[in-house]
């Protein structure tokens, strides 16, 4: 069953939508464009990608891919990410939609891809609930997310930006663990790597990261 995206609250996060391309600009300047690359290095037949933002992910598509069906909430991210759809290897057509209610019927796609988005999805588990609804029997989930740190110093000071990050970063917290969110959705993990995403070499609140597949249960 497709849950209709249009009664759906809007999300709009202007100021946030604007400063992003450039945060993204610089992420990618210090090694985000590799991690793109390799989360998207297996993908293959029709695609689902949740949180599209600006189609950061569109020119890392390999051609093995038939389809990318692009879901975006944030209007002027959509924008942006339509011209990014038109330049892209391979088909991409961007769609308004949330991620807790896509506009997919059951079973439509060989693999979702959710990327730098689970930490500002409001109900993250309904989110994933729709991802596996939308996934064929077998399919995969493709994740690169930023997590809550391990390290207890980082971990504390994650705790205290917290209470203001989210008004300042559309959304998104620095606490959430969405690998674990994952595993807890009945996906089963099949591979993931950790590691710290250093900005000329120091730590950033979100520096803790995960790049990995699950597989549909």
């Amino acid at each position: 069953m497709v849950i209709a995206a249009a009664k759906q609250s809007r999300i709009r996060h202007p100021l946030f939508a604007r400063i992003y391309p450039k945060i993204n600009a610089f992420a990618e300047a210090h090694g985000a464009l590799e991690h793109r690359a390799e989360l998207l290095a297996g993908v293959t037949g029709r695609v689902m990608e949740i949180g599209a933002g600006t189609g950061a992910n569109f020119s890392h598509y390999p051609p093995r891919v038939e389809q990318v069906i692009a879901v975006e909430p944030e209007s002027r991210l959509r924008k942006v990410a339509e011209r990014a759809a038109a330049d892209a290897p391979v088909p991409v057509e961007v769609r308004a939609g949330r991620a807790e209610a896509l506009p997919m019927p059951d079973e439509s796609v060989d693999a979702v891809v959710v990327s730098l988005v689970l930490c500002s999805i409001a109900d993250t588990p309904q989110a994933l609930k729709e991802a596996a609804r939308v996934l064929r029997p077998g399919g995969h989930l493709h994740f690169y997310e930023h997590t809550r740190a391990t390290d207890r110093r980082l971990a504390r000071r994650q705790r205290i930006l917290n209470v203001a990050w989210p008004l300042l970063a559309g959304g998104c917290s620095l606490v959430k663990d969405p690998e674990r969110a994952i595993a807890d959705s009945g996906f089963v993990i099949e591979k993931a790597r950790h590691f710290d995403f250093l900005i000329n070499g120091r730590t950033t609140p979100s520096s803790p990261c995960v790049i990995g597949v699950a597989r549909k249960g």
